[in-house]
């Protein structure tokens, strides 16, 4: 009698992946949980600014994803503290902002952000970027 305990453990290393979400914005968030779960990942939502650092501590994501043009959450700040704590400042962050927007962009690759997307590559292949993204962490 055989087990198939290699796809078992398999499954269950996936959904252990957790990416830390810090969207407020339902349409995007929506996108990410429609993307992401599906394929095993766990999703913690950070709402609040403190939330950033709290969860990326607590939970150590494989992933950040941050919308840099968030109006509820201060994404420069959210880049600044994961980056300052040793903690968090080897996760991978995926951001998405505006294309017109290249301040933002600079700022955002100034502060260390991992890779930076328009809002509509970040809408049509949220998953693909994810996967680059957690390729990058070994």
């Amino acid at each position: 009698m055989t087990t198939n305990s290699h796809q078992t453990n398999k499954t269950n290393q996936t959904d252990q992946k957790t990416i830390l979400v810090a969207i407020t914005d339902i349409f995007f968030y929506t996108k990410v949980r429609d993307a992401l779960v599906p394929k095993g990942y766990r999703l913690e939502k950070a709402r609040l600014q403190q939330d950033i650092a709290e969860k990326a501590s607590a939970t150590s994501p494989v992933a950040v994803i941050l919308n840099m043009n968030d109006m509820a959450l201060d994404a420069f700040q959210a880049l600044e503290t994961l980056k300052a704590d040793p903690r968090s400042k080897t996760i991978p962050i995926l951001a998405f902002a505006n294309h017109e927007e290249v301040d933002t962009w600079n700022r955002a690759k100034a502060l260390g952000v991992t890779k930076i997307v328009s809002r509509n590559e970040f809408s049509a292949r949220t998953r693909e970027l994810i996967e680059e993204m957690t390729q990058l962490k070994v």
